[in-house]
């Protein structure tokens, strides 16, 4: 199996096998550089709303994103927007929180979100209520990312619940799970990568990376301990707005490390705005360069309408446009996937 960005053979490793019926899967395992994005739900119950802001990424991204509730504030379910994407023909990543929901729940979801045709799905521990904006509500946390992940596998691999009770048709599912590389003590992240491998991740998204030294070491780490064989990894990117924004978001998003270098580059920009979104492709050029990466998650908080321009000037794409509904395009190795792995 060829790399067809740099001619390198892709990791034997990585299974072959298909855990889904998704493009996004097809798209890491033919070896392209897959583009992932961040879709926030509306705070609002009309269709329109989820599909003018997938329309943006039409494209551009191989899957994108529904979040789950995330800071703990309260928008559209995951499951829901996710759906109606998947019935459009969009490729959705099913964001999954152990917040507020139980084992009994959770499992019931991910085998409606099967059935509903998601292929996807996203374990995330989630952020704790007090952060969000119904500090009130009692949160669950029945289980953690960890365990999400062997709960998820074992439906899709034993064909069981947890409580041991067959299933008689798995979800078919490709799992992926988060992980933040610079978050201290750094020498232990790759070793939590490891679990998360362990436990079932077959993809990693990462918190935004700014630092590509850092980033870079636990790459190196997580070679040396044959993790990058065994799972494809996205780092996440996303445009600065402003100083301002930088700061406060490196003082007030957990897990977010924003080097003072970044930081008064913007300061010293005259379009601050501008200079965040050129940051943002510079990283992106940079981190195709890592050995070990096989894409990149975009997350761009009110500046979806960018990431079309900062994906064509970054160039990771090339000729390759990522397939959406309406599209004319042949589905073949020159455009999005080898012949047989169109969309139906």
């Amino acid at each position: 199996m060829i790399n067809h960005n740099t001619g390198d053979a892709c990791q034997a490793m990585k299974s072959t096998a298909y855990s889904s019926n998704g493009r996004l899967e097809r798209v890491l395992k033919a070896g392209y550089f897959a583009v992932t994005s961040e879709l926030a739900p509306p705070d609002s119950a009309n269709p329109a709303d989820v599909y003018a802001r997938a329309r943006i990424f039409d494209g551009y991204v191989d899957s994108m994103n529904a979040t789950d509730g995330s800071g703990a504030n309260c928008h559209m379910s995951s499951v829901a927007m996710c759906a109606l994407l998947t019935r459009a023909g969009y490729d959705t990543v099913m964001q999954v929180s152990c917040r507020d929901r139980n084992r009994i729940a959770i499992q019931g979801d991910v085998l409606g979100a099967a059935a509903l045709g998601i292929n996807n799905i996203l374990c995330l521990t989630g952020d704790g209520v007090q952060v969000g904006d119904h500090p009130e509500a009692k949160p669950v946390f029945d289980l953690d990312s960890m365990s999400l992940l062997g709960v998820i596998a074992g439906l899709r691999d034993k064909k069981t619940f947890v409580s041991g009770r067959k299933i008689s048709d798995p979800p078919q599912v490709f799992l992926g799970a988060a992980e933040n590389p610079f978050v201290p003590p750094q020498d232990y992240r790759p070793y939590r990568l490891a679990k998360k491998i362990a436990a079932g991740a077959q993809f990693i998204q990462t918190q935004y990376c700014f630092d590509i030294p850092q980033f870079e070491t636990f790459m190196a780490q997580s070679r040396d301990l044959g993790l990058l064989e065994k799972c494809f990894i996205l780092p996440g990117v996303g445009p600065l707005a402003s100083a301002g924004a930088a700061n406060w978001m490196r003082n007030h998003v957990p897990g977010v490390h924003i080097p003072d270098a970044v930081i008064k580059r913007l300061e010293g920009a005259q379009d601050q705005r501008q200079e965040g979104r050129q940051i943002c492709i510079e990283m992106i050029q940079q981190l195709r360069e890592v050995a070990g990466v096989s894409g990149v998650h975009i997350m761009a908080h009110r500046q979806e309408s960018a990431v079309a321009d900062i994906i064509d000037q970054s160039g990771v794409l090339g000729e390759r446009r990522p397939w959406f509904p309406g599209s004319d395009q042949v589905c073949d190795a020159q455009h999005e996937l080898p012949v047989g792995l169109s969309p139906e």
